[in-house]
């Protein structure tokens, strides 16, 4: 790349007898970027790499400008910049299609008369198998091993793919299954804080960036890394080293003051910042920490909060350089040279944190007084609706009338068959029978069951098992707990699934382990598991009871996801909560219970057990912490990360430079995406006579739209793979078969919780087919109409998209047909994957216009003209035509946003646009 150096900032640094080359912010600052150090550490990160890539094309002098104009502007978003990422993670849901997409871009390079050897990642990609474990087994000593070998057998075909892909692709790897969450892997070794490579015969030095498949890439911001989520549309665009078109963002500053007092944990402080940054409305924007609490977090709290930036709504939850930084990098292993290299780095370039130094301006703040935080769940399905813990029973008594649909059941209505749970459940949960929930039998079990039973109890997910605090707080409750004769109540599944091999080290040093065991907190795996809906089945008679009763069953985690239909397709009500409230629910048993004025249970004396009793201080914590946690832990399970156990190394791998797909695998398949496509593309056609999938309301999220979770045997992805002779017990998950676009459009807009609002008081992906007027699946309407040769669009509310950064929301909608989604307002990454994917997102240009406005019943046809010469963020007008013929206009804001992304639509996507330049 050629390099201007506009701002004459090219410079040496000398750290520890090695030379760096940089491109240093006080000399930009001096010649011209006026102002320069007075923007957030964040913006100092963009603007280094505007410095470092500019070429005169994609990254101008003027964008890199436009960065301290920012100053003048009052941090108004604003300017379209191309940002460059030092490397990618992704996780294997996403991932897998990922490589299938490389693997797919090989076969059709050579189709176009091109070298398939250029297709390769040009930036580092880690990818880390961490989403196909599933807890199949849980509570016993073995429950790890047979959970691994379940998860071989269940994946071996996209094992065997990841493999190939690992050894014919050059910068990719793989870190096996059993290793970690993607996320924790990256805190604690992938990531850097500052990267290095050699070009040229110089080390060029430059911040750590990554984009991740994976929403909770945000994490490493703890580490003052900045990285988000991305689609796996993105990711392939940068690691096909394609820039992310970006526009500078406003950033939000979040002033910490105080400590947190005892008693409570990062995950109560991180749902209180969840709350408040939601109400704040920062979405689109980074959000940067300061403020003199800081020095009251660990990194490992930091990295708490930085993770549940999806849940608040931030692009990013960024913490500056500083000496917990340096003293994190120590104890996690990393080399002496990159530790002395960070912190010269980070203090030659302005983008270390002192305490007491003057603060960044920002766009707006808001502020967080640590000693005012308390123990918080949040619940019972948004991760922003934080609940104390103190009003838990309360709250979730006042939700049950909407969680059970109308349903009205008093005790009364119990049969008499449940009569003897009735005073049992009562006793149980310290309530007399005439308050507590009307028990029903569960077969074969000497227990009942009750609306607001916990039947899930699960320490999960990134977002708190990399924080040694709450885990080894999990485990002092669970030690305290069973010293007094306490047991997890019998109709709840117990489950441990750290985010690194590393936990386990340290909980077994400490002994905590054993107490975990003891109360059936046994390891099940290391991965997302219950918190992306692999929590597996439940106990057939529990599920069969809770089904037949229509009972509001409920589980506890530790994750950062609780939206519907999420957790498990049996339980309606997820509460988000730290580890050791995790084991407290379990024993608990029930929402009902009040667990901070009621007892827990009895202990061997008949006394009543209250969570005071076995609450641990935070001293005891951090002496534990202190003790165990150590460098040696991470240097000895870090050494040999990629190589993978007994299982992964013995997978035999075939094909060479192109894959050699098997026609019969349920899994991986060449997708459709390069059929016929030419080096140049066909001009773009209107929108004309489209008919209407689907009308949804607000809050839409790409867990609704996107195939994710178990799949239905009596839906069409389930009937496609009984025709592909596979058995309902191995359908395994969505998520395992995202290889596979056969199955994934069957099961985009399946959710078994959307509801479509052309059919009313339906549950899950049906919609009426036009001008039939037959109740069909989505899907099967969406074939039946591309067989008519009619273009599709959808209409939804407020906030489409939210959630996880799933591709296959908007794949699965480009395979169905669907031109257009035109709606109230977009979640950034979903935006700009339909857009990725060639689909045209539209916003309702006047404030207040809805589908609901505008009286749409789902039996009209649109149109749009003008897409042929579409303009960023013109403003056009779809004509609306009523089944009696009457028409209406209505204009809409097209949100393909940037040049770039223009260029991505009209080439029919930006994986087409990409191959035509490497195969040109």
């Amino acid at each position: 790349m050629s390099h201007p150096d506009s701002f004459k900032s090219r410079k040496t640094l000398d750290v520890a007898g090695k030379s760096y080359t940089y491109f240093d912010l006080k000399e930009a600052e001096a010649n011209g970027l006026t102002g320069a150090s007075r923007l957030p550490f964040s913006m100092k990160v963009l603007l280094e790499n505007l410095l470092r890539n500019e070429d005169g094309r994609t990254v101008t002098a003027d964008d890199v400008r436009a960065v301290v104009k920012w100053l003048e502007d009052k941090g108004s978003a604003g300017h379209e910049i191309a940002y460059r990422p030092a490397r990618v993670l992704m996780q294997d849901f996403t991932g897998v299609p990922a490589v299938v997409d490389l693997a797919a871009m090989r076969d059709a390079t050579a189709h176009l008369g091109a070298d398939p050897k250029k297709v390769n990642p040009l930036v580092p990609v880690d990818l880390v198998i961490d989403h196909s474990v599933m807890v199949d087994y849980f509570g016993q000593p073995d429950s790890f091993q047979k959970n691994v070998d379940v998860e071989y057998d269940r994946n071996g075909e996209r094992y065997t793919f990841l493999r190939w892909g690992s050894t014919a692709f050059q910068n990719f790897r793989v870190v096996p299954p059993g290793t970690g969450i993607c996320h924790q892997v990256n805190l604690e070794y992938l990531a850097q804080t500052v990267w290095t490579k050699d070009e040229n015969g110089e080390t060029i030095a430059y911040p750590d960036t990554l984009v991740g498949t994976d929403s909770h890439t945000t994490m490493v911001n703890g580490l003052s890394v900045l990285g988000w989520g991305v689609g796996g549309i993105e990711a392939e665009a940068a690691m096909l080293g394609q820039p992310i078109s970006m526009l500078i963002p406003e950033v939000i500053g979040f002033r910490l003051t105080g400590k947190l007092p005892d008693g409570t944990t990062a995950t109560d402080l991180v749902l209180t910042v969840t709350e408040m940054l939601r109400k704040k409305k920062v979405v689109g924007k980074f959000v940067e920490f300061f403020g003199p609490g800081l020095s009251n977090l660990t990194l490992e709290d930091q990295a708490t909060i930085a993770n549940m930036a999806p849940e608040y709504g931030a692009t990013c939850g960024f913490f500056p350089i500083d000496k917990d930084t340096i003293a994190y990098l120590e104890a996690t292993g990393r080399a002496k040279d990159r530790i002395a290299l960070v912190e010269a780095y980070a203090k030659a370039q302005g983008m270390w944190r002192e305490d007491g130094a003057g603060d960044p301006v920002f766009t707006d703040t808001l502020e967080l007084d640590l000693s005012t935080v308390v123990p918080s769940l949040a619940g019972p399905k948004r991760p922003q609706d934080r609940v104390a813990l103190t009003a838990a029973a309360p709250e979730f008594k006042k939700a049950l009338a909407e969680l059970q649909g109308g349903r009205k059941k008093s005790p009364a209505a119990a049969s008499a068959g449940d009569e003897r749970f009735m005073a049992e459940g009562a006793a149980q949960a310290g309530q007399t029978p005439e308050t507590s929930p009307a028990r029903h039998t569960v077969e074969g079990a000497e227990h009942g069951i009750a609306d607001g039973d916990v039947v899930i109890a699960a320490i999960t997910s990134c977002t708190n098992t990399s924080n040694p605090n709450v885990l080894v707080a999990a485990g002092l409750v669970a030690r305290k707990a069973a010293a007094l004769g306490l047991k997890p109540k019998p109709w709840v599944k117990t489950s441990l699934a750290p985010g690194s091999q590393v936990v386990t080290e340290y909980l077994e040093k400490a002994g905590l382990q054993k107490d975990l065991d003891a109360m059936g907190f046994n390891l099940v795996g290391y991965g997302c598991t219950t918190c992306i809906g692999n929590s597996g089945p439940l106990p057939e008679p529990i599920s069969e009871a809770i089904n037949k009763n229509d009972l509001v069953a409920v589980s506890v985690l530790s994750g950062n996801r609780n939206f519907e239909g999420r957790v498990n397709p049996d339980v309606r009500a997820n509460y988000l909560a730290s580890p050791p409230l995790v084991v407290a629910y379990a024993i608990a048993g029930s929402m009902f219970v009040d667990i901070t004025t009621e007892p827990l249970g009895k202990d061997g004396e008949g006394r009543d057990v209250f969570l005071k009793d076995i609450w641990p201080t935070t001293q005891e914590v951090s002496e534990i912490v202190r003790k165990t946690v150590t460098r040696d832990l991470f240097e000895s399970r870090y050494s040999d990360v990629f190589k993978g156990d007994p299982n992964w190394q013995k997978i035999d791998v075939s094909g060479g430079l192109t894959y050699d797909w098997d026609d019969r695998s349920t899994y991986v398949q060449n997708p459709p995406y390069f059929e016929g496509m030419s080096m140049t593309p066909n001009p773009v056609t209107d929108i004309k006579g489209a008919r209407i999938l689907s009308l949804f309301l607000d809050s839409i999220t790409t867990d609704h739209i996107s195939p994710a979770g178990s799949i239905k045997a009596n839906g069409p992805a389930g009937t496609y793979l009984v025709e592909h002779q596979v058995r309902p017990v191995d359908f395994n998950s969505y998520g395992a078969r995202r290889g596979n676009h056969e199955v994934m459009m069957r099961g985009t807009f399946a959710n078994i919780r959307i509801k479509n609002q052309m059919v009313p008081g339906v549950e899950g992906g049906i919609t009426k087919h036009y001008p039939s007027g037959e109740q069909l699946a989505i899907y099967d309407a969406a074939m039946k109409y591309k067989a008519e040769g009619v273009p599709l669009v959808v209409f939804a509310g407020k906030e489409y998209g939210t959630g996880s950064s799933r591709d296959w929301a908007a794949k699965g909608t480009v395979l169905l047909g669907v031109r257009a989604v035109i709606a109230e307002s977009f979640e950034r990454i979903h935006r700009s994957n339909l857009v990725g994917m060639g689909v045209v997102p539209f916003v309702f240009a006047e404030e207040g216009t809805s589908w609901q406005t505008l009286g749409l019943k789902g039996d009209e046809t649109v149109t749009v003209e003008g897409l042929t010469d579409v303009k960023p963020r013109q403003i056009m007008e779809a004509t609306i035509e009523k089944a009696d013929g009457s028409k209406q206009t209505v204009k809409l804001l097209c949100r393909i946003d940037t040049l770039d992304e223009l260029e991505y639509f009209k080439n029919g996507g930006i994986l087409h646009y990409v191959l035509r330049r490497l195969a040109a």
